[in-house]
């Protein structure tokens, strides 16, 4: 049998190996490059980055000091790691036990209330975004934690990825544990759960990093610098007639910390839960 073969499968060759990977690197580049500009101007002093003078000289961490001096900015991260951390651990719990009745529990209608409730992707944010604003003004949440964390609770999108993982798990396993007189809520924490590490792991990577870098909402829902989060408070670098650039980018360094923190921290699992929740494609 020829080497070109292994496993039945054809090798690439040489050459188209080559191509693919240099075409990888490229298209890395232009993702990364973004970045590293981001990187470089909250390196060097607003005057160096207008005269687009780059050089060692001018890099420094003052930048990074002014951020902090120029606005609450240890506050804002301390609330939107609150409001992130809350969002996901609240949202995943509860679209986890919503998509074990919906995928493992059998009741009258149950594929019917599932279509409506998936129906509600349908709807785009603007629209419902007056109308949640005025049911959190009436509940007098207004400008508060609550009204951050509380409507990002509930997700149809997380519900519906976590269904169809669960679907996908032989029911053998919720029989036996029936048969060894297992409660529903004690096969989703004891069965369920365990088996869908990826896929939470990966949909708790998604849903913090939303959370996160929400502008609309807090934007709609707070007017003070007390429950003000990240993304507000880089909007106020940005003026009518001018920007901070080196504080904005600076900022927009601490900002991307976290997010890529929980990433590399869970990169395994992530690229796991991408393959077997099908989010990935074929």
């Amino acid at each position: 049998m020829s080497a070109a073969y292994s496993g039945g499968r054809a090798r690439p060759s040489l050459p188209a190996r080559i191509g693919l990977h240099t075409l990888l690197l490229l298209f890395s580049t232009l993702m990364l490059a973004p970045f590293g500009v981001m990187l470089l101007v909250s390196l060097v002093p607003l005057p160096a980055f207008l005269a687009r003078d780059f050089s060692p000289a001018h890099y420094s961490l003052q930048n990074y000091a002014r951020t902090f001096a120029a606005v609450p900015f240890g506050l804002y991260y301390a609330n939107s790691t609150l409001v992130a951390v809350s969002v996901t651990v609240v949202q995943i719990l509860i679209s986890s036990l919503a998509a074990f009745a919906f995928a493992r529990l059998r009741f009258r209608g149950r594929d019917l209330i599932f279509l409506f409730y998936l129906a509600t992707l349908m709807i785009p944010f603007p629209v419902t975004l007056i109308p949640n604003f005025l049911i959190v003004k009436g509940l007098g949440w207004y400008d508060s934690y609550l009204a951050l964390i509380v409507p990002g609770l509930f997700s149809v999108f997380s519900t519906f990825l976590l269904r169809q993982y669960y679907r996908g798990i032989p029911i053998d396993f919720d029989e036996a544990a029936r048969m060894d007189g297992a409660s529903s809520l004690r096969i989703w924490g004891q069965i369920i759960v365990p088996l869908s590490g990826p896929v939470l792991a990966t949909l708790s990577i998604f849903v913090f990093q939303g959370a996160w870098n929400d502008f609309l909402w807090p934007l709609v829902v707070t007017t003070s610098e007390q429950v003000r989060t990240i993304p507000l408070g880089l909007a106020s670098f940005v003026g009518q007639y001018s920007t901070a650039w080196d504080m904005l980018m600076a900022g927009s360094v601490i900002a991307l910390l976290p997010v890529l923190l929980i990433y590399l921290v869970g990169q395994k699992w992530f690229v796991q839960g991408i393959a077997l929740s099908g989010m990935g494609g074929r």
